[in-house]
């Protein structure tokens, strides 16, 4: 057990400096692009690289997904503030979200069907 608390406390860690380079270096190079989307591209190329092997990343991984609706409480909690702003204006930010999200959903399909059908080849 405390072996586990450690080791997911530590990949957290790991994570969390992953991110805070990406903000470092975004805020140092004056980059157009959020802090934490350079530190997934981080993240992503020390993976791909190799540089950092799955396994040092993966309990703390896995332990923010398994509690990553706790992290939408304050979100949830800070919209009530906002109540009237959601009775004027819910449908249409409803009907936006909608929309937003089935358009990425297909995106994402066109470009697994793409990137599938060319490795396929």
């Amino acid at each position: 057990m405390t072996k586990t608390t450690f080791n997911i406390a530590w990949q957290v860690l790991l994570l969390w400096l992953v991110f805070r380079l990406g903000t470092f270096l975004v805020a140092l190079l004056h980059l157009s692009l959020p802090g934490n989307v350079a530190g997934m591209l981080i993240m992503f190329a020390l993976l791909a690289s190799g540089a950092v092997k799955p396994s040092l990343v993966e309990e703390g991984g896995g332990f923010l997904l398994k509690h990553f609706a706790f992290f939408f409480i304050p979100i949830s909690v800070g919209l009530m503030t906002f109540g009237d702003l959601m009775r004027q204006s819910g449908a249409a930010l409803l009907f936006v979200l909608t929309v937003s999200a089935l358009v990425g959903v297909a995106a994402t399909g066109i470009s697994v069907k793409l990137l599938q059908g060319s490795s396929s080849r």
